[in-house]
């Protein structure tokens, strides 16, 4: 998912060219080629789809060549990560029904490449022949006020079922969390499998689906974009947080303690890197 503008590290990420186009660790790549480069460390044969906003895919392009301009898949508006996830599937289903799908932003902070390979080939092998939604909890480090939550009595490397999902809590609560432990920040990573995510989002957001079904009679023809910009900003505005996971009972997590970043803030990218973006405005 690349389709956000990065609002609160404006003026650096602008709705021209935001974050997760652009190389905020300063080691000469860009987020989204980091997070491109970290999952061909899960599988380097995977088919890799790309969800943006209409404007940014000359930038896809430019960044990742490696991925065909027929899976970077254009959002004529912008409706938040359930239409976004729901289009992507949608159209994986129709060249791969059977297949294994992780879902993840393009624009986070992993350093360490293997161990978070190794969580999502768990992930893939928990729900390759299950109904379960994963979902990726990282261990908190700090009562951080800023990331949603899910509470499950996990442990690194297990996968359990999710007991509830937070949302961002205050400080005064993310404090409770921390001592209390069996918290998780949400990383926004899901892993699933086409059939599971379907049923999900028909039991859950059918008007999403409606609209899914609808367009995709028009995939691989000519009619495909024009069908896009007609009838995907009808699609209901809603996170894929409340409209599947708050709601699924087949959401599971699975615990890491890799260090990783949303790099939602300037403090965050100067914990990192020790750099202060802001003096270089």
């Amino acid at each position: 998912m690349a389709g956000g503008v990065g609002s609160r590290l404006y003026p650096i990420s602008t709705p021209e060219r935001p974050k997760q186009f652009l190389d905020l660790l300063g080691c000469g790549k860009a987020l989204i080629r980091l997070t491109y480069e970290r999952f061909l460390a899960v599988d380097p044969d995977a088919v890799f789809w790309v969800v943006t906003s209409a404007e940014y895919v000359h930038l896809v392009r430019e960044i990742v060549p490696e991925i065909p301009e027929a899976q970077i898949l254009a959002e004529p508006a912008a409706r938040n990560t359930a239409p976004c996830i729901a289009l992507a599937c949608w159209k994986i289903k129709a060249g791969w029904p059977d297949a294994n799908i992780v879902v993840t932003p393009a624009d986070a902070y992993v350093p360490d490449i293997q161990a978070f390979a190794s969580s999502i080939r768990t992930a893939f092998d928990f729900t390759a022949g299950s109904d379960a939604i994963v979902c990726l909890g990282i261990n908190p480090t700090s009562p951080h006020t800023g990331y949603g939550y899910i509470h499950a009595p996990a442990d690194p490397g297990k996968v359990v079922k999710v007991s509830e999902f937070k949302e961002k809590p205050s400080q005064e609560v993310a404090e409770r969390y921390l001592a209390e432990g069996g918290y998780w920040w949400n990383a926004g990573i899901f892993v699933w499998n086409v059939a599971t995510i379907e049923r999900e989002l028909r039991a859950h957001a059918p008007q999403i689906c409606g609209i899914m079904d609808e367009m995709s009679a028009s995939f691989g023809t000519a009619r495909e974009k024009e069908e896009l910009a007609r009838l995907f900003p009808q699609c209901e505005k809603i996170s894929i947080d409340y409209a599947v996971m708050e709601k699924s009972p087949n959401v599971f997590v699975l615990a890491a303690d890799w260090e990783w970043s949303d790099l939602g803030s300037f403090e965050a990218i100067e914990k990192i890197t020790g750099r202060d973006l802001r003096k270089s405005l």
